[in-house]
């Protein structure tokens, strides 16, 4: 659909015009004539004499607000050009509402926000309403932990300095503090130990992103099962860039994208685990794919996408919850589905059918232009990610084998250091009060006695 004819009055239109007017931010109107007015009245237009030094020197400090807000539309018109976003011969105007058909539209985004919101209340409810009770149903309880005795020397040094002292680091604390070299080590074990998520919060965790990618999955499975793009992807590019926006994507992009952008609101409080800054590159990745391919209409592309990333997250989170459970065998053979499906998905299915698709082949149709370029850059930040995961991944799987101990263990996750001396002296305790009153049904001789005794 061409833009209507301009006018013999109106001055040329810009690119950046049709962004704006495809997104509803200006009407179709002539522009009015900019007048400077005087800082006396502000009401009567005053002319200036622009040939004097001076006068136009007085223009310039006078009209500087508008400077500005013109600098600020150019400098807009020229990033949201046609030519960096889209193939020669298109443009946000192919975006524009017509027909009865409904396009992806920039203010869209904004519903992702109250969605993110919604999301984190709901999880918050479902982990008291839910998780917690399932837990106590599979009998997962936090381990007894001894706490570090109140040392503001330790608590300073462990707060500001390091968690993890050296040797002559222990030796000097040891002196400042007046505690023995085994009490200074003992409390940082204790200290450390504090700060890690106990099993009950990393299971509530796990239960809630288990429910939300098993149902988004699922969720996807119908938005595009009946597409033809799922089948034959180069399909995705048909019709490009005007494919009319189904209700079914609009509401799988806004719930997709709401939580992922709650996980962000979020990340301060989860569970951290040593993949902590690959998780949050990969949301960030994420969360700038998936709104960078609504603004554009890569829509197909971008529903894709997101089912081949559910299809294996539920997986993971399920072999969590039974691994928290202490249910190791069905953990072990979850996870083993899990790393199949991981592979297939991420290390075959994304880069040999989906990357090709948007890098390969959208090449035998238009030219190479800059939004082209920023969506396959960031696929490969995710395909990057997907390949370090997977040696994680690898690594878990390789305990499987015969001759290792065959129990799966999160290799992100920070374990939780023993403390030793308070384990022996539990058992030392129990040891005492098993033995020490009655053994073979007979009573022991208490040794502190003497024999005259």
């Amino acid at each position: 659909m061409k833009a209507p004819p301009r006018r013999e009055d109106e001055p040329p239109r810009s690119r950046g015009d049709a962004f704006r007017r495809a997104n509803g931010y200006i009407a179709d109107t002539a522009p009015r004539e900019q007048v400077h007015r005087c800082g006396t009245c502000c009401r009567c237009p005053v002319r200036f004499d622009t040939s004097n030094q001076y006068s136009f020197l007085c223009v310039s400090f006078l009209s500087g607000p508008f400077v500005t807000a013109e600098m600020l539309s150019r400098l807009s018109e020229q990033i949201w050009a046609d030519w960096i976003w889209f193939p020669e011969g298109h443009g946000w105007a192919d975006l524009t509402d017509r027909d009865g058909q409904v396009f992806p539209k920039t203010q869209d985004l904004w519903a992702t926000i109250p969605i993110a919101l919604c999301f984190l209340v709901c999880r918050q409810i479902f982990e008291r309403t839910v998780a917690t009770p399932f837990a106590a149903l599979l009998g997962v309880s936090d381990k007894q932990r001894f706490r570090a005795p109140p040392n503001p020397i330790l608590e300073s040094y462990f707060c500001s300095t390091s968690k993890h002292p050296t040797p002559s680091s222990i030796e000097s604390l040891s002196k400042q503090s007046g505690c023995s070299v085994r009490q200074v080590q003992r409390w940082f074990r204790r200290r450390r130990n504090q700060d890690r998520p106990s099993k009950l919060k990393k299971f509530r965790e796990a239960c809630w992103r288990f429910t939300f990618y098993l149902l988004a999955f699922f969720a996807g499975l119908a938005v595009l099962i009946d597409k033809p793009w799922l089948h034959d992807m180069k399909q995705m590019w048909d019709g490009f860039p005007k494919m009319p926006l189904l209700p079914s994507q609009y509401w799988y992009y806004m719930i997709e994208l709401g939580f992922y952008i709650s996980l962000i609101f979020s990340v301060a409080t989860d569970v951290k685990r040593k993949d902590f800054k690959e998780q949050i590159i990969h949301h960030v990745a994420t969360i700038s794919l998936i709104s960078f391919s609504w603004l554009v209409n890569y829509i197909r592309a971008g529903t894709l996408i997101m089912l081949v990333h559910d299809a294996s997250d539920y997986l993971m989170e399920s072999a969590k919850i039974f691994n928290y459970a202490g249910w190791k065998k069905t953990c072990n053979i979850i996870f083993t589905v899990f790393a199949a499906v991981f592979i297939v998905t991420r290390l075959v299915i994304l880069p040999f059918w989906i990357i090709y698709t948007t890098w390969v082949y959208p090449l035998t149709l238009y030219p190479p232009f800059l939004g082209f370029y920023f969506f396959n850059g960031l696929m490969l930040v995710l395909q990057a990610l997907h390949i370090f995961w997977a040696v994680l991944i690898l690594r878990m799987v390789v305990k499987f084998l015969p001759g290792n101990q065959g129990i799966v263990e999160d290799e992100r996750s920070d374990k939780e250091e023993t403390d030793s001396e308070d384990e022996a002296e539990g058992r030392e305790q129990r040891e005492k009060f098993k033995n020490g009153h009655v053994q073979n049904g007979h009573t022991l001789l208490n040794n502190n006695h003497s024999k005259a005794d």
